[in-house]
């Protein structure tokens, strides 16, 4: 049996340094060593600023760094010193070329085995730790065929991270599954024994799962591609709730009850994010259309184009609500993480899109998020679009704010991008006196459902997704955008 002593992880981001970190704390007596070209990202990972923020995970670093956990970018000696290798770096969609825009990227991931096979000697696990397209394990495994040396032999593994951002660390140490594909091969089989060990330190038996390679790579797409899907379907009965008087909060509640479809993922929002929904169904959409299925391939090109419509369309209410033109006027936009509890974005954030819906209307943005950073969101927003042709227009129209409350005075209106709870929390009295008049909330979220008549007292007009909500200014001017309830106004109530 092939024992695992020391493991190195190339890659220190949101996938390799949350792994490896628990896998340290939870094997105490294997040496794990996480390596990246990136020095400042290294330093961070020595310092009391992890470059992430994720619940547990400072913690978890605490307990072991130093002891069994170490983080360097001397990349080459922590592949020698090691029996098992993660691969974790970034697989990024093509900008170009063949596959732009679709298929995944992997630059980095060829870097890394090229890497590994001219500094190796003796026996080694080299294990996918990425996101990576079906049989991206037999190209790394030409590399290394091609780079044989007489004392050096490889078996490469699949072993896909399921993790959500915002929960990371409870989904290491309780993970629904671990899944780890390889040859079946004789030598094959005991490298996946050794892989399954190491997570038999915490993790049943009965949830650790063994396929081929393939197999376990599909997995991953496919588990992606299938949560988008359930988002992308509520967010297709939103609209319809919005023109016809439904709640797609009770709708949600109602299907969900049914076991076979269940609760989880029927949330309707402005559309999902993140590095890998987006990103993965996409590279399945470019598998299925070279390997010419390509009936199959727009039944999931279909997924991200809901997902498109849900943020045109909650961008387009905002500025048919705001008496179809945001130039010039002020819009608070609280939250830019695609998700809460996280401070990433990943490119891949709906509160870039909706900001840059507005941006191309003129609409001047103050921002606030409690994790994500000034940079990153400048960042964000800076990139190149079809519609850019004024490189100046970030610096002009966009103003970071550090208090939620300085980026709501003098606006027009909130937008919510982003369900951090602390924005249930927020004095909405303090807020309406110090907005323009008339007020509006667009809740972008549904966090605000059980504020709404609060909100409406205060004065507020209140839009949100998936529902009709009683409004005082009866005024849509776009076909495109939910009619608002055609009741006369109410009587303005004040607290």
């Amino acid at each position: 049996m092939v024992q695992v002593k020391r493991i190195c992880c190339i890659g220190a981001g949101y996938v390799g340094g949350p792994t490896c970190s628990v896998i340290a704390q939870m094997c105490p007596e294997i040496k794990v060593t996480v390596v990246d070209v990136n020095e400042e990202r290294i330093k961070a990972w020595n310092s009391d600023s992890l470059p992430i923020f994720e619940p547990g995970l400072q913690e978890v670093v605490d307990s072991c760094r130093g002891v069994n956990l170490f983080f360097s970018t001397d990349i080459n000696s922590a592949i020698k010193d090691a029996d098992l290798v993660f691969i974790s770096v970034n697989t990024p969609t093509k900008t170009f070329g063949i596959g732009k825009g679709r298929a995944a990227d992997l630059k980095y991931i060829e870097a890394c085995a090229r890497r590994i096979a001219d500094v190796s000697s003796g026996c080694k696990i080299v294990v996918e730790k990425s996101t990576v397209p079906v049989r991206a394990a037999e190209s790394i495994r030409r590399i290394f065929n091609a780079n044989t040396k007489s004392n050096l032999s490889f078996q490469v593994l699949s072993n896909p991270e399921f993790l959500a951002e915002g929960t990371a660390i409870s989904d290491l140490k309780n993970p629904d599954r671990v899944l780890i594909g390889g040859d079946e091969t004789p030598e094959g089989q005991r490298a996946i024994e050794a892989l399954r060990n190491i997570y038999e330190h915490w993790v049943p038996k009965n949830k650790i799962i063994t396929t081929n390679t393939w197999s376990s790579e599909l997995s991953k797409l496919a588990a992606n591609a299938f949560l988008a899907q359930r988002i992308s379907s509520i967010n297709s009965i939103s609209a319809l709730c919005e023109v016809t008087g439904a709640d797609v909060e009770e709708v949600a509640h109602a299907i969900g009850t049914d076991q076979r479809i269940g609760s989880r993922f029927l949330k309707a929002s402005v559309g999902f994010g993140g590095s890998c929904f987006q990103k993965d169904v996409l590279n399945l959409v470019y598998l299925c259309e070279a390997l010419n299925l390509p009936e199959v391939a727009r039944y999931w090109q279909q997924v991200i184009e809901i997902n498109d419509y849900q943020r045109q369309r909650f961008s387009s209410r905002i500025i048919g609500c705001l008496f179809n033109t945001v130039t010039d006027k002020k819009i608070a936009l609280l939250g830019f993480a695609f998700k809460k509890n996280t401070g990433d974005t990943s490119r891949e954030s709906s509160s870039i899109y909706i900001s840059r819906y507005l941006m191309d209307e003129g609409a001047r943005l103050h921002i606030y998020d409690p994790k994500v950073k000034k940079e990153q969101i400048i960042q964000d927003l800076s990139q190149p679009t079809a519609s850019d042709d004024d490189p100046n227009r970030v610096s002009r129209l966009v103003t970071i704010s550090s208090d939620p409350y300085e980026a709501c005075e003098n606006a027009h209106a909130i937008v919510i991008c982003t369900e951090w709870d602390m924005f249930r929390e927020l004095d909405y009295e303090r807020i309406y006196k110090a907005m323009l008049k008339p007020a509006f909330i667009f809740d972008g979220r549904r966090i605000l459902d059980s504020l709404h008549d609060q909100l409406q007292h205060i004065g507020f007009q209140v839009e949100t997704i998936g529902k009709r909500v009683s409004q005082r200014i009866p005024f849509t001017a776009s076909n495109d955008v939910s009619k608002a309830d055609q009741a006369p106004p109410s009587k303005k109530i004040k607290l």
